[in-house]
């Protein structure tokens, strides 16, 4: 009885040990980082099609954690306030101004509601005006902006539905909205937390495979069904610019909802029990009809059965009609695409989708458009005789696009790109559209000719481009180039190609990115739109560029450098160093190896960035290249550690060899996918001095059905299961780790349980960690509270084992002199 009640005690003392917890209030970080949180954004910026108005949206940067803290409700992958019937994580903007394209100053935007918080922003087809929805403290109302005007006024009360999608569609002839709103039957919600359960809750396998990866926010009994159900369910209602309503449709649970271009049909879809434990709403039976302008049924074009097993692989598809959307050069013809492999990627097949074309009245099946070789992606329309299509195929990370002729399917279609759509060095950019008389963005042609505006990056650099190509032949002649150096240039939209104008962005480190209307016949004839001032001074005299550097195995590498402001490279001091970095899994060499960075990219320290410690006096090494390979019928994850490692020693010697660091003051960190890096990091080298770890998942044996970009579930490949896991080598860890993680996370595969069960496990084993648990936050951080705290920690932890940590032979050297040697 003695020896169990000592183990009890034991087991006790233990576990107490294990759960030790720190109460501290929100902190904030020092002044240095401090001085760039509380800054005031830039807007937003809309324009419409034909460069005459800009719209400013204007937002505070953060959340409070009182508005975290609003009433939510979690079901069926959805985040819903079931008091305002709004996602409950939306971002709200709280001013509008609008702007003629060639005034200098914007104006004021009278009428607007006290305390804006407004999101659902809706072009008018006309582009005279924009719809969008204002949040009360109880509910969501319509409201509408005249552009010209500069003034808004609210349509409707407190009453639309925006939980689910297509909140607010306008009528064709700009006179009225359809929205969805709240149906008079709504009955009460049921409180969860205080409900008596009715009975257990039951799941069952008929013996059906069904590997769904691990997402969060799923029903999970009867209740939530009921709840889900009653705030899924809306009326459809049609809102008159007067104000005056007219109720179009019965409640439903509306999914989707789209008007034909010429206005005269609008489809609808609807989504249907039974529901799922396993899968989101988007994977529950639904039901797609046709309607016509007076609200009558034209006809059902497809129902959906639920969808809780799929053919194995990122490339699996559902059997049947899948995509329906409108062909935007037509006034009412639906297109769809159908699998032709059964849906399943490990079927052989010729051609693996179909897509066709079905005209009113929308009965039966359509007819055939083209066969793609992959999987069906988008089809950009320009005319009768010219479309553009595109497929994919993860497997080897292909890439085609068709030009077909869209009326006579007995044409053959010409491949004009085949490619890795990762070699991003061979983009050929994206195609240039207009807006046609429908409102809907079509191919821009000249005769059998198309545009294409590319990103531009090559070996030396990022330089944008704009090109002409020709249907007939496939040869493309350049039209215009970016040549800037010391500035970055990104092709924003056609605004008129055939008179060369485009608008574009223009920035540097130091330079807040505006917007210019660029004249490319002439190359200084820049006009300058908007004169945006950079918000975060403190950073303009700090060196910032772009390293490249070679792993062990002659892969070619890059990251963003930065020093501190008056760092002297000529007498370099070496200082402690802060990496950050993000796995990316390739098939290909040449791919990994190619550089997309820009030290010309504005310096925006964002809530998760590492750049605030550069003004704490430390070296930042940004975006560090991860890329983890694997060719031909090796898998990336086969040798995920060894390679990680080898990134992880490539970019330290690398600024090792520079003389900018001191290689016993190195730290790692990373979020989501970079977590899980940091942590494996940590495990298997003796490279750094402490690591952060924000968000991650540690044991993908909790997310048996595959992860990231690994395909293959726990049972075809444990080895890679258990080797990648850091909870599996915990006892391998002897480096101090920083864990932080939203307590209401809601990324597939990263539960706040996993980095709640690595701790423990860390802390058992004796470890140096600490794990904080931020309330209410998801899987990226919004509270202003959350964010500064968040910073804090990681400042705290890296002053105290990295910046003043002791080198080996000082540790030694000390405990020599201590009393008693």
């Amino acid at each position: 009885m003695n020896r169990i009640i000592l183990c009890l005690s034991v087991i006790f003392l233990f576990v107490s040990g294990m759960i030790a917890q720190e109460n501290l209030d929100y902190q904030k970080p020092p002044q240095e980082i401090l001085e760039l949180i509380d800054v005031p954004l830039a807007p937003a910026t809309i324009i419409d099609s034909n460069a005459e108005m800009m719209i400013f949206l204007y937002r505070d940067q953060f959340k409070s954690i009182a508005e975290l803290s609003e009433k939510e409700m979690r079901l069926g992958g959805l985040r819903i306030n079931p008091v305002t019937n709004i996602n409950s994580r939306a971002r709200y903007y709280n001013d509008l101004k609008v702007k003629t394209i060639d005034a200098e100053n914007a104006q004021d935007v009278n009428g607007l509601p006290e305390a804006p918080r407004l999101t659902n922003f809706s072009w008018s087809p006309d582009e005279s005006m924009i719809a969008f929805t204002h949040t009360t403290e109880t509910g969501v109302e319509l409201w509408v902006l005249d552009i010209k005007a500069a003034t808004a006024k609210k349509l409707t009360e407190g009453n639309l539905n925006a939980n689910m999608w297509s909140t607010i569609n306008w009528f064709r002839d700009n006179s009225a909205l359809m929205v969805t709103m709240l149906p008079k039957d709504r009955k009460e919600l049921i409180d969860t937390e205080t409900s008596v359960p009715t009975g257990p809750t039951i799941s069952v396998s008929d013996g059906k495979e069904a590997q769904n990866r691990t997402y969060q926010d799923l029903l999970k009994n009867p209740n939530d069904e009921y709840n889900f159900e009653q705030l899924a369910r809306s009326e459809l209602v049609k809102v008159r610019l007067d104000g005056t309503q007219t109720r179009w449709m019965d409640a439903k649970m509306y999914s989707d909802i789209s008007f034909s271009p010429d206005g005269n049909y609008m489809m609808v879809t609807n989504i249907k029990k039974p529901f799922s434990y396993l899968v989101p709403y988007y994977r529950f039976p639904s039901e797609v009809n046709i309607y016509d302008a007076s609200g009558n049924l034209v006809s059902m074009i497809n129902e959906v059965p639920l969808i809780e097993d799929l053919p194995k692989g990122f490339m699996a598809e559902r059997e049947g009609k899948r995509n329906f959307e409108w062909r935007s050069d037509k006034p009412a013809s639906l297109v769809y695409t159908m699998a032709l492999d059964g849906g399943d990627p490990e079927i052989e097949a010729d051609y693996r989708d179909e897509f066709f074309q079905l005209e009113a009245p929308f009965k039966g099946d359509g007819t055939s458009l083209l066969k793609v070789k992959n999987r069906g992606s988008r089809i950009l329309w320009g005319n009768n005789e010219i479309a553009v299509a595109t497929d994919y195929w993860w497997n080897d990370r292909n890439t085609k696009t068709y030009v077909f002729n869209p009326s006579d399917n007995s044409e053959k279609p010409e491949i004009i790109f085949d490619r890795n759509y990762q070699d991003v060095y061979s983009d050929p950019g994206n195609f240039v559209t207009r807006k046609n008389d429908f409102g809907r963005y079509v191919l821009k042609l000249d005769n059998e000719n198309a545009f294409l505006m590319g990103s531009g990056y090559t070996e030396e650099g990022q330089f944008p481009f704009i090109d002409k190509i020709d249907f007939e032949d496939g040869d493309t002649r350049r039209l215009y180039q970016s040549k800037l150096k010391d500035k970055k240039e990104t092709l924003v939209e056609a605004l008129n190609i055939e008179k060369g104008e485009i608008l574009v962005r223009i920035e540097s480190s130091t330079e807040y990115p505006n917007y210019f209307i660029r004249d490319i016949d002439s190359e200084d004839d820049l006009n300058q739109i908007t004169s945006f001032e950079n918000p975060f001074k403190s950073l303009e005299e700090v060196s910032k560029e772009v390293i490249t550097y070679k792993r062990d195995d002659g892969l070619e590498l890059n990251a963003t450098l930065y020093l501190p402001a008056g760092y002297d490279t000529e007498n370099p001091e070496k200082l402690p160093m802060f990496m950050w970095a993000y796995p990316r899994e390739f098939k290909d060499k040449n791919s990994a190896s190619q550089n997309t960075s820009n030290a010309n990219d504005f310096t925006y320290p964002y809530y998760g960035s590492p750049i605030y410690w550069v003004n704490r006096g430390y070296v930042v090494l940004d975006d560090a290249s991860f890329p983890i390979v694997g060719e031909d019928e090796e898998e990336p994850n086969d040798t995920f550690r060894k390679q990680l490692v080898a990134n992880a020693k490539a970019a330290i010697d690398a600024v090792d060899e520079m003389g900018y660091v001191d290689r016993n003051r190195v730290a790692v960190g990373g979020h989501s996918y970079g977590a899980f890096m940091t942590a494996n990091l940590l495990s298997h080298s003796d490279l750094f001095a402490a690591g952060i770890a924000r968000s991650g998942a540690y044991n993908r044996t909790l997310t048996p059905f595959g992860f990231q970009s690994e395909e293959r579930s726990y049972w075809e490949a444990p080895e890679v299961y258990n080797t990648m896991s850091p909870f599996m080598h915990t006892d391998k860890m002897k480096t101090p780790l920083l864990l932080i993680h939203g307590e209401a996370d809601n990324n597939s595969g990263t539960y706040p349980m996993q980095s709640e069960r690595y701790f423990n496990a860390l802390k058992g084993l004796g470890a140096t960690a600490r794990l904080v648990m931020l309330p209410k936050e998801s899987h990226g951080y919004s509270a202003k509270e959350s964010v500064l705290h968040v910073l804090w920690e990681q400042d705290q932890w890296l002053e105290k084992y990295v910046k003043n940590r002791k080198n080996e032979e000082e540790v030694e050297d000390n405990s020599k002199d201590a009393p008693g040697n």
